[in-house]
């Protein structure tokens, strides 16, 4: 926990800091000949730096999910899953959302042969090894790989390429406040466990207390809406946004307990150790990973009602 607490600031000093990296950036004039990397008006694309750190934390996620899969047997490569998470997240990229760069009409194609891609790849290895044993399991972690990690991030970046920058912060936020809502309220009342079999240490109050949480975070994204916000975000009203911070942050949980499945099976607690009091990349990417779908298309309907 000490670690936790000294730790957790550093991070959310680096994603601030990328952020406004990120914000600044996206307002340089390039001109038009750098391709896909600059929009229309030629300013550079946003979220190129936010890009770069995902591909280097999708490498580090694959490399984890390697070790959880080699655990049960599955002996795909020391190469294969790094570069399957990092194929998902650059090809959701490219295709994901009404701003990326592939023209609809080939987006999904372009998707798809990356998808084949991650399931053909771990066939070469097995081709050297001039043996079939273990082929099946390590092309089932490759694509589970590819999907889970790379595409469900794609969304995230979908948001940022779509809304100001700040919202994809709020999204973060709400994520992770219902994460410590949820360990704060637990380890001070909680009493009745969720699901003891799958995470002992998660319980019905902490739940609720990260809830709370989340919908707080929703009231703090209708203020954000209204004095920054397109117009589009602007005029929603409040049981609307609390709704949407109280859905992100219950997925959240899900997806923290989707992540529990892999390290329970695997039989192990944390993911890896590279981030002092988190664990590894997976322990704190988790909730993020099943709620980056969730929150690109909450969005969409807010924006839309």
């Amino acid at each position: 926990m000490r670690l936790r607490l000294m730790f957790g600031p550093v991070l959310i000093a680096f994603l601030l800091g990328l952020m406004w990296l990120d914000s600044r950036l996206d307002s340089v004039h390039v001109g038009s000949g750098w391709g896909i990397l600059a929009e229309p008006d030629g300013t550079l694309t946003p979220g190129l730096p936010v890009l770069l750190v995902g591909l280097g934390v999708c490498a580090r996620a694959g490399y984890e999910l390697r070790q959880m899969f080699a655990a049960k047997g599955l002996q795909a490569s020391a190469k294969s899953l790094p570069l399957c998470a990092s194929a998902g997240l650059l090809a959701g990229v490219l295709t994901i959302g009404g701003r990326a760069p592939v023209p609809p009409q080939y987006a999904p194609a372009l998707l798809a042969t990356a998808a084949a891609g991650a399931v053909f790849l771990p066939m070469l290895a097995f081709l050297r090894r001039k043996t079939p044993q273990g082929a099946a399991g390590a092309i089932a972690a490759a694509i589970t790989t590819f999907t889970y990690v790379g595409v469900m991030l794609a969304f995230l970046m979908a948001v940022r390429r779509e809304y100001a920058v700040w919202v994809m912060v709020m999204v973060v936020l709400t994520i992770k406040a219902c994460d410590s809502g949820a360990y704060f309220t637990g380890k001070a009342i909680g009493k009745h466990k969720m699901i003891p079999w799958l995470s002992p240490g998660k319980t019905w109050e902490g739940l609720a207390g990260g809830l709370v949480s989340a919908a707080l975070c929703g009231l703090l994204f209708q203020y954000l809406a209204g004095q920054w916000g397109p117009s589009i975000l602007q005029g929603v009203p409040t049981w609307k946004w609390m709704v949407f911070g109280v859905l992100l942050g219950g997925f959240g949980q899900l997806g923290d307990l989707s992540a529990s499945v892999f390290k329970r099976d695997a039989g192990i607690k944390d993911s890896g150790s590279i981030l002092p009091g988190f664990g590894g990349v997976i322990d704190m990417l988790d909730s993020l990973l099943l709620t980056g779908p969730v929150a690109y298309w909450l969005l969409h309907a807010i924006r839309s009602s």
